[in-house]
């Protein structure tokens, strides 16, 4: 599909630059997920190249440089191509139920070292982005999710060097805090809070490894551990309590 001329979804971009990869959302009623990814680039310029190249087969709805400069180039009713194979709540096709926004940063490397750190200009461009594309959208706090969240053991951005935290303080998403429950089957517990789990132990430990890159960050190691149960325990009640007060399905 060719690139098309659009007016800026948010009052918070700076400039468009339309993609040529994108298509019309299949199925949904528009988007109820916010999707946070890196560019596992050298450089916004290069990403942001890339993002608009038809030979990628990829775009995003928003990336965000290392100055906070938001650009935008897909309107926020067309699928973009971000989001690949994978599954929230049990449903496929997240491109057709998400906004991505990537965010300027090289990355793990290939060494598995951690990203370097996401500039404070970025972080407040993506909490005011953000939560400009939530009340707009009316997006759960438990759909504000990592690209790994979705694709667990295939994604590992936007990775646990990334400031959850500083989201969670302005409203958007949420983190974990501990709670005295143990949970007794951690496949199920991951399966209600949305993780897509398969049939294998591999497949459950790439699932926990993903839940702990987003909420435990400070070990991630794909093990069932007593702070590990507690975290999942804590989120889980936390959207019990939210789709009945709020009605979210």
């Amino acid at each position: 599909m060719a690139s098309e001329a659009f007016t800026a979804d948010s009052a918070h971009v700076a400039r468009i630059r339309p993609a040529v990869n994108f298509n019309s959302r299949r199925n949904v009623a528009g988007p109820d997920i916010l999707l946070l990814h890196y560019t596992g680039m050298n450089g916004g310029k290069a990403a942001e190249d890339w993002l608009c190249c038809q030979e990628s087969c990829v775009s995003c709805h928003y990336i965000i440089h290392e100055n906070g400069e938001i650009v935008q180039m897909v309107r926020e009713g067309a699928r973009a191509f971000h989001a690949g194979e994978g599954t929230w709540e049990g449903r496929g096709d997240v491109n057709s139920r998400s906004i991505g926004i990537e965010i300027v940063n090289d990355g793990h490397g290939e060494d598995g070292s951690l990203p370097p750190p996401f500039l404070k200009a970025q972080m407040k461009a993506v909490a005011r982005l953000a939560a400009d594309i939530i009340v707009r959208h009316a997006i759960a706090p438990f759909r504000v999710l990592a690209h790994s969240d979705t694709a667990p053991g295939r994604k590992i951005d936007p990775g646990e060097g990334f400031d959850w935290n500083y989201l969670a303080g302005e409203g958007i998403g949420w983190v974990a805090e501990p709670d005295p429950k143990s949970l007794e089957n951690i496949a199920e517990a991951l399966v209600e809070y949305g993780y897509g789990v398969g049939a294998t132990a591999e497949n459950l430990a790439a699932a926990i490894t993903a839940f702990q890159r987003h909420f435990r960050p400070s070990k991630v190691d794909g093990l069932v551990d007593h702070e590990t149960s507690q975290a999942l325990a804590s989120l889980l009640a936390r959207r019990r309590a939210h789709q009945g007060l709020a009605g979210y399905g």
